[in-house]
């Protein structure tokens, strides 16, 4: 009996030491996930419930918001041009991101983190300048007209209030975001065991070879957080687009959700808001659902 009570001490401890573990792990993240409960997720539940009623909030309507949000022509125009915003801006940020990656693994290191440095700048610059830098560039008369008409003898274009504004936020989101992506890609390569390349080279593959069946398999983690990142922050556009075009751009192309979301919540239109606000997360819920599927068949 002594023997087995002494061989179960150590056991005894092992699982108090778990338990404090747990316990100080709990406390330390108190704080922040009381701040997800009350300023996220209760919030959210309140939005989901005022989704099924009227505007005050006090008799239930079933699907009537959601049957009139789909029915908005509003909508489905704001809806659309998101989801070709989302369609061709993520394809192109991960592409042109992992691209500057690699060219930036090629130069000598000091010349590397002269390229980190820059492009995370894009990232400290505040909404309000992008803005005046986007007026310069874009405007009537701003710098590219000016090249048009000088350089090229080209007529000017009038980039804001036609379909060229939706080419025009495109690149102000490659241009913000490519940096911080191009990071992202920078840690995924240094996450990639060096001995596949030694061995991939040993056994006489080309670099191209070395590419595909070593480094694209190695940064699909990366790849997922990238994909999922990015296509968040296509919803951060807004601000730049509302700066510059109000809350009716005189380009239809440009007009997102987001817009209408303001719009609504300006008209005090909270019962669509609100159920407008639930498709939206379900759809990106299922998206990101979908894409960590995809990501897990391919790991196995």
């Amino acid at each position: 009996m002594r023997k087995d009570s002494s061989a179960a001490k150590p056991k005894r401890r092992k699982r108090q030491y778990q338990k404090q573990q747990v316990l100080t792990a709990l406390l330390f993240l108190a704080p922040s996930l009381a701040g997800v409960c009350v300023f996220v997720l209760v919030p959210f539940v309140e939005t989901v419930r005022r989704s099924f009623f009227n505007v005050l909030g006090n008799r239930f309507q079933g699907l009537s918001n959601y049957i009139s949000v789909f029915q908005n022509p509003g909508f489905r125009m704001a809806a659309a041009n998101t989801a070709r915003f989302v369609a061709i801006c993520v394809p192109l940020l991960i592409l042109i991101s992992m691209l500057m990656a690699v060219l930036v693994r090629r130069l000598k290191p000091e010349i590397g983190k002269w390229f980190k440095t820059t492009y995370l700048v894009t990232m400290a610059i505040p909404v309000a300048s992008v803005v005046l830098l986007w007026k310069a560039l874009f405007a009537n008369n701003g710098i590219m007209n000016n090249i048009l008409v000088n350089v090229f003898d080209a007529s000017p274009v009038s980039f804001m209030s036609t379909d060229a504004a939706f080419w025009v936020l495109i690149f102000t989101y490659l241009w913000k975001n490519c940096g911080y992506d191009m990071i992202l890609w920078l840690a995924g390569f240094d996450n990639i065991n060096a001995g596949l390349y030694e061995a991939a080279r040993v056994d006489g593959a080309n670099e191209w070879q070395v590419f595909i069946h070593v480094t694209l398999p190695g940064l699909l983690p990366t790849l997922f957080l990238i994909t999922v990142l990015s296509l968040i922050n296509t919803f951060k556009v807004f601000r730049e687009a509302y700066l510059v075009g109000g809350a009716y751009p005189e380009s239809n192309s440009i007009y997102l959700l987001q817009h209408l979301f303001n719009n609504w919540y300006t008209q005090l239109d909270v019962s669509r808001l609100c159920a407008a606000a639930v498709l939206l997360a379900v759809v990106l819920l299922g998206i990101i659902l979908l894409l960590k599927r995809a990501w897990g068949d391919e790991e196995e």
